[in-house]
């Protein structure tokens, strides 16, 4: 498995017990749809490791106590602290309607409402405080802020995603 075909779960952050359980934070809004998983992807020197779960639960609502196979001491425990869990994609939740995961979106065309068509999504950037689009119109890159206000469809059949942007958003990615 690599990890262009898996998805970011979250983090091991600590030990629970020195039995070898740890504690996960899961970058989720809904962890509890994780707490029945048989396996997880660990990620140990840049190579997805399954781990086989012999049980998880919730622990203070944010965090998944988990008890792997093979994992009976804090030595075990500490030799996968820190690491970072993966999913395969086919493990994600189905969204309904305008909500999408990031990688999906990958490729759709954007349209303007007013500007018409503005270019591809070559990725999203959200290493800032609100996501962005990155798109591509005829090689110049075009950022549009991916927000609620701004997305008026989401054409997941067609691969489109229809926006409303501010007058002269674009126009400032355009201008010589």
């Amino acid at each position: 498995m690599v990890k262009d075909d898996c998805f970011y779960l979250g983090k091991i952050v600590k030990k629970y017990s020195f039995k070898g359980e740890v504690l996960a934070k899961l970058d989720t809004d809904e962890p509890d749809i994780y707490e029945n998983l048989d396996a997880i992807f660990v990620d140990l020197r840049n190579n997805l490791v399954p781990f086989f779960i012999e049980h998880a639960q919730l622990h203070k609502s944010e965090l998944l106590r988990i008890k792997f196979e093979d994992v009976d001491t804090e030595a075990d425990a500490d030799a996968i602290m820190k690491s970072h869990l993966y999913l395969p994609l086919s493990a994600l939740p189905k969204l309904d309607g305008d909500k999408f995961y990031f990688h999906e979106i990958i490729g759709f065309t954007v349209e303007d409402i007013n500007y018409g068509n503005i270019g591809v999504i070559k990725g999203i950037n959200d290493s800032t405080a609100q996501s962005l689009f990155e798109i591509d119109k005829n090689g110049i890159e075009i950022l549009i802020p991916m927000n609620d206000e701004f997305i008026e469809k989401v054409d997941k059949g067609n691969k489109t995603i229809i926006v409303k942007t501010p007058e002269g958003l674009i126009d400032l990615y355009l201008e010589e």
